[in-house]
């Protein structure tokens, strides 16, 4: 697998008008969890990688440790449970299975345990996120990333395309905006097939 090589920060950047987020929980760390947490911490974010499985976090740490240095390696923390993860998140990320069961379950675990200023994005290519995100408290702060799985963790991407609804709001635009910007991904957004087909 190539290396991934997200854009270098040496230091977090600074708090802005447009929501950069500060914290990202990254729930899961088979091989996506552990590309977004590489990626996310060596663009300077405070990150939380999460598994219920101690074996998937230890490798991961390991992973990490091999890749990161000294200095961005303090920028991540394993945690085992999703409360411990998305408590300070300005950013939760799922990494589960791409399967509308297992997806509704982590955004409710998500949408109940994380703060209410915290913005939900998922992967996904098959499942509607006006339908997801319909299922939260939420809806405004939920969005697709519409990029396979594979195609993400082999850190080859240099553009992603994000999903929205008719309710997301602007500040969750600009947050995953200025996420992937600063992993050196150019991001592009488009409206959730199944709302357009619905009009």
């Amino acid at each position: 697998m190539p290396s991934p090589t997200p854009r270098m920060s040496p230091t977090p950047s600074p708090p802005s008008k447009h929501g950069l987020p500060q914290t990202v929980a990254i729930i899961g760390a088979g091989p996506l969890g552990r590309w977004l947490a590489l990626a996310a911490a060596r663009a300077g974010f405070r990150v939380l990688l999460e598994d219920v499985m101690p074996n998937n976090l230890h490798h991961a740490r390991e992973a990490l440790r091999a890749q990161l240095g000294p200095e961005a390696l303090p920028n991540v923390t394993f945690v085992s449970t999703i409360e411990d993860a998305v408590r300070e998140a300005d950013l939760a990320i799922d990494c589960v299975p791409d399967e509308l069961e297992s997806k509704l379950e982590i955004l409710w675990l998500l949408d109940r345990m994380a703060p209410p200023r915290t913005v939900l994005a998922t992967p996904t290519t098959r499942l509607s996120i006006a339908d997801l995100a319909a299922c939260t408290y939420r809806p405004e702060k939920c969005i697709a990333i519409a990029a396979e799985a594979s195609s993400l963790s082999a850190g080859a991407c240099t553009q992603i395309l994000l999903r929205t609804t008719t309710k997301t709001s602007p500040e969750a635009v600009a947050l995953l905006t200025r996420f992937w910007r600063q992993l050196g991904v150019t991001p592009a957004f488009a409206p959730d097939p199944a709302e357009i087909s619905a009009h």
